[in-house]
């Protein structure tokens, strides 16, 4: 059942999370008559708060343009996913230990005691195994999302695994954190094609004025698995997975190789820089397969296969 305050402050996070909602609307998600809603209309409007109304049997509550609050409730489900992330970011290192810190120190004031503790008790508790991530500033980061997002050019000085300096204009498609490392991709007017950039490799970094459309449809994550799988390695290894592209989807990690679904299976395309990896690699998916290249990984699978049997014999 709820109290008076509670549906006071329910109204508000209704009101701030929706553009509009009508009287009934409103009513129904408080379990109470219309003219109930309107005592806690004039309740908040008294409080300052400005909430505005349409006229009419169907108009709408809402917020003054403009107008916000900070969240003011946090559920327990809520304050899980809030801790989670920022013990996630102190572990990767993606902000500022003090800002973090920070952060839910003033998370914490607010909370009752239970949820105080359930907060603590997380932080105490929880050890994350996650790759750490390379240094990128806040800054950098801000900028490229910021690049991303609002479609705009982007003016790098880039400095590549030779260590030779490059001047680059580049429309920004997405911002990538993979493995322990960030990276963006885009379309590159030096090179006139799409190109994978790390962020602790860009020196400098300044928004341009002038704007561009994205690809429809790119998938930044998938272009940097892409090439990441079919970097050039000593060996190329194509082999069918007999089975459907759910399952294969599920024992082949998007990182180690590009998956296609044809005919009698799925086409599994890999590098490897030895076949013997690639062995071992292939008799741990657990699934039937065949060969299609290279002919010398069959010999390498019957060298494991014999290695096997002689352990399994082994007195």
């Amino acid at each position: 059942m709820y109290s008076p305050t509670t549906r006071l402050l329910t109204v508000l996070e209704i009101l701030q999370s929706q553009g509009g909602i009508s009287g009934p609307e409103l009513a129904k998600k408080l379990e109470v008559d219309v003219r109930s809603v309107r005592r806690y209309v004039t309740m908040m409007r008294d409080m300052g708060i400005p909430v505005e109304s349409e006229p009419g049997r169907y108009g709408t509550y809402y917020l003054r343009p403009g107008f916000r609050l900070p969240p003011l409730m946090f559920t327990g489900a809520e304050i899980i996913a809030i801790i989670l992330g920022l013990v996630a970011v102190r572990h990767l290192g993606l902000s500022r230990a003090l800002a973090v810190e920070s952060a839910v120190q003033k998370i914490e004031r607010v909370l009752p005691d239970e949820l105080r503790e359930r907060a603590r008790a997380l932080q105490g508790a929880l050890t994350l195994n996650m790759p750490i991530s390379q240094s990128s500033s806040e800054e950098m980061i801000a900028k490229v999302s910021l690049a991303a997002y609002q479609h705009m050019q982007a003016w790098i000085e880039y400095q590549g695994s030779e260590l030779s300096r490059t001047e680059r204009v580049v429309n920004v498609y997405g911002l990538i954190y993979h493995n322990g490392f960030w990276y963006t991709v885009g379309y590159c007017h030096l090179r006139e094609d799409i190109r994978i950039f790390r962020l602790d490799r860009i020196l400098q970094i300044k928004l341009l004025e002038t704007a561009f459309e994205p690809p429809q449809g790119f998938d930044s994550l998938e272009y940097l698995l892409n090439k990441i799988a079919m970097m050039p390695y000593m060996w190329l290894v194509e082999v069918l997975l007999k089975t459907s592209l759910q399952d294969a989807q599920k024992r082949v990690s998007r990182a180690m190789g590009i998956l296609e679904e044809v005919e009698g299976g799925v086409l599994l395309r890999l590098g490897a820089e030895s076949l013997e990896w690639a062995a071992h690699f292939l008799v741990s998916l657990h699934c039937p397969l065949s060969i299609i290249r290279p002919p010398e990984l069959r010999a390498e699978l019957r060298k494991l296969a014999q290695s096997i049997v002689e352990m399994a014999e082994s007195p």
